[in-house]
């Protein structure tokens, strides 16, 4: 059994079981809205509009530029000078964010006539920069692997994938296949200790965890790093497990492991912070701050509205807004 097999085995068999009792006494909390830094509010909002016209539409929210997708805005605050992102700055707890599309590849196709630009990725430590991860030999390998395949004579499907757009500021889009409708649905986050960061946002703010048995009382920092592996923005390759995922409402928090820590605060940078809505939040505030969880914004008005900002796992901001 592969280091990476039994990495996941062991994280599923860690994960406390989410059934509807549990998190029973949090209220509601609903995914509102990615908050993005923009030298160009307007531009940068409607950039979106390009590669995922069948799911956005420009609008304004709240006084702020915005792309209402689904139930989902993204929000642009203008900044005098370029937000950091993974390339000008320190990486932050926010790697990026993304849409399902129901046939990847063609999407890629019309982003490249179009002119978008695409970020690319290496396809093995010795290999080349492609477009799409099916364009790489099959099942996300390790270099081992990856020359075992390619001794058997193993090719790449050239069906579906993911893929990623290098959007306004910098910003990283994903473009990934599932399902028949193209339509916003994650923000994918590293963590350090991605089970303990899924604990959090459970035991915190209700997220769902998907059901994975009868929950053990151990460490969520025990589970151990697995080897690195493709397609991967490093040439070196990208270490995948122990990975996670909660979710609010259709909307998933995926998290990859981001080994060693020093993850920065996302305050000010490219991706400033995701938001969730409460239809009570004085009520949610006075429950989190019995919980000990750090504020970074007390309550305070929002346009014609109220919100205040907590800090989750690995310096995440994350902001809590009512919505009636």
């Amino acid at each position: 059994m592969s280091k990476a097999l039994t990495s996941i085995i062991t994280m599923l068999t860690l994960l406390p079981a989410f059934h509807a009792g549990q998190g029973s006494a949090i209220e509601p909390l609903h995914f509102h809205h990615v908050h993005l830094n923009s030298t160009d509010p307007k531009v940068a909002a409607e950039y979106y509009l390009k590669p995922f016209a069948l799911s956005t539409t420009k609008t304004t929210f709240n006084g702020f530029e915005a792309v209402k997708t689904g139930n989902v805005f993204l929000l642009f605050s203008k900044v005098a000078a370029p937000p950091q992102n993974e390339l000008t700055g320190s990486q932050t707890s926010v790697w990026h964010f993304g849409w399902n599309t129901p046939n990847s590849r063609q999407y890629n196709e019309k982003f490249r006539a179009i002119g978008l630009e695409i970020a690319q990725m290496w396809d093995a430590a010795d290999g080349k920069l492609v477009d799409m991860s099916s364009d790489t030999l099959p099942g996300l390998p390790t270099q081992e692997q990856i020359l075992e395949m390619r001794k058997k004579g193993t090719q790449p499907t050239r069906e579906g994938g993911f893929g990623y757009l290098r959007g306004p500021d910098g910003a990283l889009i994903e473009n990934a296949q599932a399902g028949n409708v193209e339509r916003f649905n994650h923000v994918h986050m590293y963590h350090e200790h991605p089970l303990c960061a899924m604990q959090w946002y459970s035991q915190h703010l209700g997220a769902r965890i998907p059901q994975r048995g009868a929950p053990v009382g151990a460490d969520c920092k025990t589970t151990a790093y697995a080897p690195p592996t493709w397609p991967s923005f490093s040439k070196g390759g990208f270490v995948r497990e122990p990975s996670g995922s909660v979710s609010f409402d259709d909307i998933s928090i995926l998290i990859r492991p981001w080994p060693g820590g020093g993850l920065v605060s996302t305050r000010g940078k490219l991706v400033d912070h995701w938001a969730l809505s409460t239809s009570d939040l004085t009520k949610t505030v006075e429950r989190l701050k019995s919980e000990g969880v750090t504020f970074l914004e007390e309550i305070h008005l929002w346009g014609n509205s109220r919100a205040a900002t907590i800090e989750g796992p690995d310096r995440i901001a994350i902001e809590l807004i009512e919505v009636k």
